[in-house]
């Protein structure tokens, strides 16, 4: 377990690390995989927790897209870890509640909910760095 978590940690600290160090590859326009699944996702993109907090905030067309191509790539992320069964459940589920009560709703085996809660973790970070961003932006107009 000791092993697990110091695995999940280090790849995720280094994606981090990446992800700031190389933020043009966070821009990169994501290969679709599965063509329906991001249909499914599209669903949920407007109940997410922190595109309602974009939407308060008047951010950047720039800064808009970094936060959409986040949602994208977690949702592609969290498609692929999900079987065919369990994303079209996932596509039921969404249907009035957003992607994280979708998720808690589906039954999904130890390993795959430690992946997807690795992606979620990750992704708000990812999201709070460009939130954080533009904040101190605006603090120094």
């Amino acid at each position: 377990m000791k092993i697990n978590l110091t695995k999940r940690l280090f790849v995720l600290i280094n994606i981090l690390l990446l992800s700031l160090f190389l933020p043009r590859i966070t821009l990169a326009a994501p290969v679709q995989l599965h063509t329906n699944s991001g249909a499914i996702f599209a669903q949920a993109a407007n109940s997410v927790k922190y595109s309602a907090a974009s939407a308060d905030l008047n951010l950047t067309p720039q800064q808009r897209q970094q936060l959409q191509a986040v949602r994208q790539r977690r949702n592609k992320e969290i498609s692929a870890v999900l079987n065919s069964s369990q994303r079209a459940q996932l596509a039921q589920k969404l249907r009035g509640n957003n992607i994280y009560q979708a998720l808690e709703t589906l039954k999904l085996q130890p390993n795959q909910q430690e992946l997807v809660d690795a992606i979620v973790q990750f992704t708000n970070l990812k999201m709070k760095a460009i939130l954080s961003r533009y904040s101190l932006q605006v603090g120094q107009k």
